[in-house]
């Protein structure tokens, strides 16, 4: 019974090193792969997840797991967790661990390389639209695929100020507002 619910030294060393590694793969290959993969999941997307959640547990609670290194693993998971979130307060490292947003539409027109590269079908891109309540690419000011996945539909009908679009690369096509929305606004680009 010890056994089962014990952890030694060595052990409990190994525990954070392949926890901490597991996790930080994570991050780098979400990263990598980009806001996508932290989008509206489809049903292969769940199965990928589920997956990948086996083979990091697995992983992090090494071949023969006890109660003590679960405890461990999910201990240090969340210390990981928290200190990169402390970490991320810093933007030159907020900016290494995310990507940038991404312009997907400017008015009535996709671009398809900006889609393309954030791993975005046109499916995807006119259910979203749909979901926005969108019935005419005429009313479209913008779309963005934002850093957490999220898609922002932005109406031509509403006002823009140039400050939410000042981290969205490419934003100088949405042919910003004038002085007139500045001042209603209070705020200058």
């Amino acid at each position: 019974m010890q056994e089962q619910l014990g952890i030694d030294w060595g052990t409990a060393g190994l525990v954070v090193l392949s926890t901490v590694a597991m996790y930080l793969t994570l991050v780098l290959c979400v990263r990598l792969v980009g806001q996508r993969s932290l989008a509206t999941m489809s049903s292969f997307d769940l199965g990928c997840a589920i997956a990948l959640g086996a083979v990091v547990g697995r992983t992090a609670l090494l071949l023969d797991p006890t109660l003590a290194t679960g405890v461990l693993a999910m201990v240090t998971l969340f210390a990981t967790q928290t200190t990169l979130a402390r970490l991320r307060q810093s933007r030159w490292v907020d900016r290494l661990m995310n990507r940038p947003p991404v312009l997907l539409m400017v008015g009535p027109t996709p671009l398809v390389d900006n889609m393309r590269a954030a791993h975005v079908a046109e499916d995807e891109l006119r259910q979203k639209l749909r979901l926005a309540g969108i019935r005419d690419l005429a009313e479209v000011r913008c779309v963005v695929l934002e850093r957490t996945g999220a898609v922002s539909v932005i109406r031509q009908s509403e006002p823009l100020d140039p400050w939410l679009f000042s981290d969205v690369p490419g934003a100088e096509r949405l042919v910003l507002p004038a002085q007139e929305e500045r001042d209603t606004t209070g705020r200058s680009a």
